[in-house]
């Protein structure tokens, strides 16, 4: 079904994995296509609750692929594409990035909106864009700093040069930290965690997080939060949290396509 990608569905979480090995899975347009496919048919699917994202061999993403995109950037393409990329990974089901490997450019700014990015001590982080006189994209401006901060991302965007692992997560790029041979247990583990609450709960969180995270009015923080825990105070998944919680058992959470 897919040229770039794999997909395998285990366990309620869907694992996609970027499979272009011989070129460390250099991002081109297809990959671009063919994630966006398999991300929209995650979320409708039930079979799944929560997605993990990393690459195949020993590399995560190791950026566009000029051989075969760099004309396609050069004419746009990013700029039409980015704000479809984002509004996807924030309004899906929960996605985990795996970082396997080296990451550098888009293959790091394609997971900083992910909700969790686990580094295997292997993975190196790179946002060298000023190196091929190009300029950050799909809105790493901002989730980077969200992420680490002015200062850091500051150094990291101005500089171009590449971190390890323990550094990206002693930075706060990284969320986790994790031995190479464990990193996908941990990730699909993480991701089994997500997926046992009610799906449409989790991602009305995602969108509270989206919206309010660097929002300066506090009274439309307030706002926002009041609408949606409305809906959540009147949902069935409360109601049967509840009657779990009053007779003593384990809530059974019956998902559906989003």
């Amino acid at each position: 079904m897919y040229e770039t990608i794999l997909v395998d569905v285990a366990d309620d979480v869907a694992t996609i994995t970027l499979n272009r090995p011989d070129r460390l899975n250099a991002w081109t347009g297809q990959m671009h296509h063919e994630l966006d496919a398999a991300i929209s048919a995650c979320n409708e699917d039930p079979a799944v609750g929560a997605m993990v994202v990393t690459g195949a061999g020993r590399g995560f993403c190791a950026g566009a692929d000029i051989r075969d995109n760099f004309k396609n950037r050069l004419e746009g393409e990013e700029r039409q594409t980015s704000s479809n990329w984002i509004e996807l990974v924030r309004s899906s089901k929960p996605m985990i990035a795996a970082v396997n490997g080296p990451a550098v450019g888009v293959g790091v700014t394609m997971m900083l909106p992910m909700d969790v990015i686990i580094a295997s001590k292997q993975a190196k982080f790179g946002l060298a864009f000023v190196k091929m006189g190009v300029t950050p994209e799909l809105a790493s401006s901002h989730f980077l700093v969200q992420r680490v901060g002015f200062g850091r991302a500051s150094e990291m965007c101005l500089t171009g040069r590449l971190y390890d692992g323990a550094e990206a997560f002693s930075l706060g790029l990284a969320d986790r930290l994790a031995e190479h041979d464990d990193l996908i247990a941990e990730a699909q583990a993480l991701a089994r965690e997500m997926a046992a609450n009610p799906s449409p709960h989790l991602r009305w969180v995602k969108e509270l997080l989206t919206k309010n995270g660097s929002e300066t009015d506090i009274a439309a923080v307030q706002r926002r939060e009041g609408e949606v825990l409305a809906k959540a105070f009147a949902s069935a998944e409360h109601a049967e949290a509840v009657d779990a919680f009053l007779n003593k058992r384990a809530p059974v959470f019956k998902r559906t396509a989003d």
